[in-house]
């Protein structure tokens, strides 16, 4: 697998022909992107599609990392619904990409809970782990990240919720914490959130032979 040009990736099949498949993270997918590492890929089923396959996940040892930024405003949405995460159950209304802050979309916002107040829930995707059993973010600078972590701030000094998921798409790892030495702005902007009340989550999601499953919850460290 070789990616280029952020958004295309060239991948040899078993059968030796290489591909062109689109890859949905522009991110720097640190510790990934090594040539001729094993990929897994999806056909699209759209006669409209650009291209063909689309990229899903890469080897990391042995370990399948999933890549595709598509997935975890889904993958967080679902578990939500089934109940896997405590601290967000009973919202009977879960809305997506709704408009707050300054300029700004929160990806899910929880509302008409019996009890507690409405919840902006913020959810970042998660694929970097440099020591073994730790998931960490980002993995490059993220002025936006830091943006949206001060943005519930002000959500929580308004009396809501505000929780931020971060959804890990491989399953060896058990914590999480956040990477100060590789966006020390945007690790600043994480204690604050803390500090002021925002809620921190992080969920495992693992590969099968069917697709991206729950695993585990982490630990936030």
């Amino acid at each position: 697998m070789s990616r280029y040009k952020r958004f295309f990736a060239d991948i040899r099949l078993e059968s030796g022909e290489i591909v062109t498949a689109h890859c949905p993270n522009p991110g720097k997918m640190m510790g990934l992107l090594v040539e001729d590492t094993p990929a897994l890929i999806t056909e699209s089923k759209n006669p409209k599609a650009k291209l063909k396959y689309r990229l899903e996940a890469l080897k990391e040892g042995d370990q399948w990392v999933g890549v595709n930024t598509g997935w975890p405003n889904l993958l967080i949405r679902n578990a939500i619904v089934a109940g896997l995460i405590p601290s967000l159950d009973g919202y009977p209304v879960i809305r997506p990409e709704v408009r707050y802050g300054h300029n700004s979309r929160i990806d899910l916002k929880l509302e008409d809970h019996p009890v507690h107040v409405d919840a902006y829930v913020e959810v970042k995707n998660v694929h970097l782990s440099r020591t073994p059993g730790l998931a960490e973010f980002p993995d490059c600078v993220t002025e936006r990240g830091a943006k949206h972590l001060y943005e519930l701030i002000d959500m929580v000094a308004a009396g809501y919720r505000a929780v931020v998921v971060f959804c890990v798409q491989r399953d060896d790892v058990d914590r999480f914490d956040v990477c100060a030495d590789l966006d020390p702005k945007f690790a600043a902007a994480y204690r604050a959130a803390r500090m002021a009340g925002v809620e921190i989550v992080a969920l495992s999601f693992g590969f099968d032979e069917t697709g991206l499953r729950f695993h585990h919850t982490l630990t936030i460290t």
